[in-house]
């Protein structure tokens, strides 16, 4: 037996920036998701054209960012009591989303959306974040290209859709299967561990010095991503219903 590792990572402001900015590009996608469903806008607006490759940068841009806080919080060590607090935390809220949407929208409920993802991503990426920068570098190329070559019908079964490697594209409006996404949490964990030993991040962590109180605010919803990503779209949906009252 040994002991769990003590050491924690500093707090990083730019990293809670950088998830405060994909938040807010995620409340801009779902708000038009929002306005396509009430009808202001053509169906499948958000499914194709730049809006498709903008939601698909969104998810990314979590994921990836992921990958760098495993690579911060467990580097030194797998910190298992934090690693499981917060898998709970988010399986919890992804087990939400699965129950809301089948309720709401059970055509196209999320069954494995861009939580269920990080929630895996959180369990299997403690694999590698104890390894060389260049493994988890590979096995995010392995990941991505896998279902371009690996593809079975077998995987169509609805208990192994997750994977992302069935032949079929299952109908749910947030579908970020394991294949290829986890590639993106992976690149963050190489990244992690690459700056990390030179002490980029230990010194990203003294910035700045004193942090504004405009900065500590727009750091704020980086801070607290999984209550405002359960919070924030029911309330844009509550806005739009609200607005079509009034406008009707």
């Amino acid at each position: 037996m040994t002991h769990a590792p003590t050491h924690r990572a500093p707090r990083v402001l730019a990293l809670d920036l950088a998830r405060t900015v994909a938040l807010a590009c995620m409340a801009v996608f779902h708000f038009t998701f929002d306005l396509q469903m009430f009808g202001y806008l053509p169906s499948g607006t958000t499914t194709s054209g730049g809006w498709a490759i903008f939601a698909r940068a969104i998810a990314g841009s979590f994921l990836f960012l992921a990958g760098i806080s495993l690579a911060l919080a467990h580097g030194h060590g797998i910190r298992w009591r934090s690693a499981l607090r917060r898998l709970a935390m988010i399986a919890g809220a992804a087990a939400v989303i699965t129950v809301a949407t089948r309720i709401a929208i059970p055509d196209q409920f999320i069954f494995f959306g861009i939580l269920h993802s990080i929630a895996f991503a959180s369990l299997a990426g403690l694999a590698f974040v104890r390894l060389p920068p260049a493994l988890p570098l590979l096995a995010a190329v392995a990941v991505w290209l896998a279902p371009r070559w690996l593809f079975l019908p077998a995987f169509d079964a609805p208990w192994l859709q997750w994977t992302g490697l069935g032949t079929l594209i299952p109908r749910s409006v947030d579908f970020v299967p394991v294949f290829p996404w986890f590639a993106p949490v992976l690149l963050g964990i190489a990244l992690g561990n690459t700056l990390a030993r030179p002490g980029v991040w230990a010194r990203l962590a003294l910035w700045p010095a004193t942090p504004s109180r405009t900065l500590t605010l727009l750091a704020w919803p980086g801070q607290h991503s999984l209550a405002v990503y359960l919070v924030h779209q029911p309330v844009l949906i509550a806005l739009v219903w609200a607005a079509t009252q009034v406008l009707r």
